[in-house]
């Protein structure tokens, strides 16, 4: 997990499908419609939502294989839990289809952090999350995008 601002992104060194990412990330603002955004094709592509956050009890902790995902606020602010997917029990096998494995949350052992306009949250296959939590059990509307970016395509070192 890389947890930055979006005006650091040139500091990492993850080649040409990076780069595209967070010049699409920079093209973004409060009135961009929630949709898909098809950047190249499903190689790299972005969805932007609006929701409402909530408590952990009753948010999704998962993780991800063929992507890794680019994920900031462009209203409102969300917390992420994150823990290391070799740690948790699956609650729902990995669905290749939808490129998603579900886990049991864990109360302890995990990572938590607030992400706001200007920040971003980069997460690998072996990171497990959940998104759209409640900062100070205060719950808001959020406007975010996740940017996925098939792994082969990064260039890490």
């Amino acid at each position: 997990m890389i947890i930055d601002k979006l005006e650091n992104s040139n500091m990492y060194n993850f080649g040409e499908a990076w780069k595209i990412a967070f010049d699409f990330l920079s093209s973004l603002t409060p009135d961009s419609e929630d949709m898909r955004y098809n950047i190249q094709g499903d190689d790299i592509f972005a969805i932007v939502m609006s929701y409402k956050t909530t408590l952990p009890q009753t948010a999704i902790l998962e993780s991800h294989r063929e992507y890794v995902d680019i994920q900031t606020v462009i209203v409102g602010r969300e917390c992420f839990e994150c823990s290391f997917r070799d740690s948790l029990a699956v609650d729902m096998p990995y669905d290749k289809s939808k490129d998603l494995e579900l886990y049991k949350r864990i109360t302890t052992g995990h990572t938590s952090v607030n992400v706001i306009p200007g920040t971003f949250v980069m997460l690998f296959p072996h990171d497990a999350h959940m998104a759209g939590l409640m900062i100070d059990d205060k719950e808001e509307v959020v406007k975010k995008v996740v940017v996925k970016i098939k792994t082969e395509l990064l260039k890490i070192v």
